[in-house]
This record gives C-alpha cells, sequence and structure tokens, in this order.
C-alpha cells in the first residue's frame, strides 16, 4: 500500500471509532471495530489505543520501514444510535466487500453531516413521555404523571440553553435536579401531591443518559485507563444529581414550604400491570430521545415489560440488586438474539431496556434520609446510597453476562482479539466475516476492467 493509501485507511478508521465511542460505545468494541476495519483493508499489523478521549493508530509494514502514526480527539459526547446504527451497518458492508475504500468515505461523510430526522422538540416530547412512564411504573397518580412530565420539559430545555452556553455537564445535573425537585415541591404540597414519585421519576431521567454500562464494560475487558475516566465521569454527574436534588429540598424548607412526612421507599407497586405498562413506556421513550430506530420501540418496550416483571416476581429474599442483575442477565440474554433480526447493534436494545430499572429509588430513599434532621437517618441513608451504587453495577454486569451467554466466540474471533477479553455490543462479532484475500480481490478487479474494456 502507498502512502496515500495507508492515510486514507487511518482516517476512516479514526472517524469511525470516534463516532462509536462518541455514542457510547465500550473501548473494547471500538478498538475490535478499528483492527477488523483496518486489517480488511489491507493493514494487518496496525494497532490501536484508546484512552477515553483519544484514538491512535500506528502501522510499520517491515522494521526497516518508517513507521505511521495518526490521532483524533473525542470532542463531543452525545447519546446517537441512528448514526451508531448506520456507521455499524456500514463496517459491515466494508467487511463483506459490498464497499469499497472511497465509497465507505463517501457514506460516513454523509452519516456525519446529516441530521436527524426528529425535531428537537420532538425529543423534549419524549423526554416527558418517559418522565411519565416511569411515574407510572413507581404507582404515581395521574396528576403527578403530569407533574413528572412538565418537570422532565423543564429540566431538558434547561440545560439545552446551559449545553449551547458550554456549561460543564455537572453543572446541568445540579440545576435539572433541583429544578425537578422545587417544581416538584413547590406544586405537590400545596395539593397533598405524592413527592417522591415525581421526584424519583426525574432522578431516573437525569441518570439514563450516563453512560455507566460503557464504564463497567470497559472496566470487565481491561480498558482500566478508559473505565476509571468513564466512571469518574458518571460519578460526578451523579454527585451533581444527588447535589441538585438535596439543595432543591433544603431551599424548599428555606422558603417555608412545610414538606409532608415523606417515607422512604413509599410507592405503590401493587399493580403489576401499571408496572409493566410504565417501564415499557419508559424504555421505548428513552430510546426515542436517543434517535434509536423506529423498529427497535416495540421490541425495547416488550424487553423492558418483561424485565420488570422479572424483578417484580422474584421473592422477598432476593428483592433488590438481585432480582434487578436476573433481569438484566434476561436483557442481556435475548437482546442478542432481538439486535439481529432487526439489524440494530445490542447496545441500542439493552441501554434503553435497563432504563426503568435504574437506581432512582433508592437514591431518593437515601437523599431523605440523610438530609432529614437529626442523626437517626444516616446510616440507613448510606446504606441506600451504596444500594443505588450496588444496582448500578448489577445492571451493568448483568447485562454483560447475558451477552457473554448469548454470543458464540469464533475462534477466529478469539486469534484476532486476544486482549478483549468481553463480547460485542457494537459492531460484527466475527471481525474477520467477508475477508477475501488480496488474490481473489486481484481478479475481481481484474474481471471489472476485462468487462469495462470489452464495453469500450
Amino acid at each position: 500500500m502507498d502512502a496515500r493509501e495507508v492515510n486514507l485507511t487511518f482516517d476512516f478508521c479514526l472517524k469511525v471509532g470516534e463516532l462509536l465511542l462518541s455514542s457510547g460505545a465500550g473501548a473494547a468494541d471500538v478498538t475490535a471495530t478499528m483492527r477488523a476495519l483496518a486489517r480488511h483493508l489491507g493493514l494487518r499489523s496496525a494497532d490501536v489505543d484508546i484512552t477515553f478521549t483519544n484514538l491512535e493508530m500506528a502501522y510499520q509494514e517491515s522494521p526497516d520501514m518508517v513507521p505511521v502514526f495518526a490521532t483524533r480527539q473525542v470532542k463531543q459526547r452525545a447519546i446517537d444510535y441512528e448514526d451508531l446504527t448506520r456507521v455499524d451497518h456500514l463496517v459491515r458492508a466494508v467487511l463483506r466487500d459490498d464497499v469499497d475504500l472511497k465509497d465507505a468515505r463517501s457514506e460516513l461523510a454523509r452519516i456525519i453531516s446529516t441530521g436527524h430526522g426528529r425535531h428537537r422538540w420532538a425529543v423534549t416530547a419524549g423526554l416527558a413521555v418517559m418522565a411519565a412512564g416511569v411515574a407510572v411504573q413507581l404507582g404515581g397518580a395521574g396528576p403527578v404523571v403530569v407533574l413528572a412530565a412538565l418537570a422532565a420539559t423543564v429540566i431538558d430545555r434547561l440545560q439545552l440553553v446551559m449545553g449551547r452556553r458550554r456549561v460543564p455537564v455537572f453543572y446541568q445535573q445540579i440545576a435539572g435536579a433541583g429544578v425537578a425537585s422545587l417544581l416538584a415541591v413547590c406544586v405537590a404540597v400545596p395539593f397533598d401531591l405524592e413527592v417522591s414519585t415525581a421526584i424519583t421519576a426525574n432522578i431516573i431521567v437525569l441518570l439514563a443518559g450516563l453512560g455507566f454500562m460503557g464504564a463497567l464494560q470497559d472496566a470487565l475487558t481491561g480498558f482500566y485507563i478508559t473505565a476509571g475516566a468513564r466512571i469518574t465521569e458518571v460519578i460526578l454527574s451523579t454527585a451533581g444529581i444527588i447535589a441538585g436534588v438535596s439543595g432543591g429540598i433544603s431551599v424548599a424548607r428555606a422558603c417555608g414550604l412545610h414538606l409532608p412526612e415523606i417515607v422512604p421507599a413509599a410507592v405503590d407497586l401493587s399493580s403489576v400491570s401499571r408496572a409493566l405498562f410504565g417501564a415499557a413506556v419508559g424504555a421505548a421513550a428513552f430510546a426515542y430521545v436517543s434517535y434509536g430506530p423506529l423498529r427497535s420501540l416495540l421490541p425495547i418496550a416488550v424487553i423492558a415489560a418483561l424485565a420488570e416483571g422479572v424483578t417484580l416476581g422474584f421473592p422477598d429474599e432476593f428483592a433488590g440488586t438481585w432480582a434487578v442483575a436476573a433481569a438484566a442477565f434476561f436483557v442481556g440474554l435475548v437482546s442478542y438474539w432481538v439486535s439481529g433480526r432487526l439489524r440494530v447493534p445490542p447496545l441500542v436494545i439493552v441501554v434503553p431496556a435497563v432504563v426503568p430499572l435504574l437506581p432512582g429509588l433508592s437514591i431518593y430513599r437515601g437523599l431523605t434520609l440523610l438530609t432529614g434532621r437529626g442523626d437517626e437517618g444516616t446510616s440507613p441513608g448510606l446504606l441506600a446510597m451504596f444500594t443505588a451504587a450496588s444496582i448500578a453495577v448489577a445492571l451493568a454486569s448483568g447485562v454483560i453476562l447475558g451477552e457473554y451467554v448469548a454470543q458464540p466466540l469464533h475462534r477466529g474471533t478469539r486469534r484476532l482479539e486476544s486482549r478483549l477479553a468481553g463480547p460485542r455490543l457494537v459492531g460484527p462479532i466475527n471481525p474477520t466475516i467477508g475477508r477475501r484475500s488480496r488474490r481473489q480481490r486481484a481478479r475481481r478487479e481484474a474481471r471489472r476492467a476485462a468487462e469495462s474494456a470489452m464495453v469500450d
């Protein structure tokens, strides 16, 4: 390969990796995808290294040749399952030799430059529906469901304005959680509504966009630097939510709003049908606001409802973390087969499906106990916060274990990815799929040239 072709291959692989990493894919998936592309396009010994915000590729054809090195930075992060799916299809097309490097670069440029078919106001409406679905799941009455949807709308518009002014995400989370708690308290107290349900629903809305799935996947697959950076990002964002909720409640008390006695976990989950319906609506709405393909919304809703049924069906002795882990395992196990039928990456299925299981209620329990008067709630409050952390770990680890069981580990995959010890949530399971030798490609090109000569 000449220097120009090597540079074009590097540029294509790095742009694909940047888009996958910025959309929430794990470092192992991004590395394997970039290696598969480089290998298929002729760079058989290319090295790939990823450190959260930086992607690097290096290639040396032989020891006596000058090595080639290229790097690219991830400038922004946003969950975008539409672009993720389109890039995944493009990668598979390249590995099947359906498109060459030139056409693949043109298609990737179209994916990056093309906007979304959904208006921004539709995303805001989707977040409102998501909050309403979670409130229904938690047993909220009609006015509480409307209040949760209204608070989610205000949060989204506020964070959109702050994002345009380049305010860090930590402060956006504080502002969003504070507004949600203040609005819920100011409206719920005069009308004697259930404050905890409305606030918990919006905590889950704020938690849904965090990349805890990719963080734990990186930790389990050996990318500890990237995992540490992502976990730090998740912890900071969660701390912003905690600070915002507790600050909003404190401001409400300082303004003279006498809160009713809040009993932690005072939610009504007696109606199983309501819980299943709310979980389905919340999961499908999150997939919609994440620009997931429309064909995936109904399967995601069904999987989320079944996962919620798994948690509700567990006996009391195993309720909590183990029930959530079992539900997450079910999601990971089923999503591999469903994603293959829908032609979407498994990540598009698993993340929205586990959104209704996020530990928003445990976080709210801990806050109500820790911000209460006296020291009698300190220990139970800390226990509730640790429970929230364990539920988050159980969700991610359960999903990944389900993918381990569901995905076949091909021998060729193990040879190519000796460093990667995890299932694939993005990209083809077997990176060598459709690979053809140089002799076969040379024969095909010669045949095409002969046909063109005959036409001329």
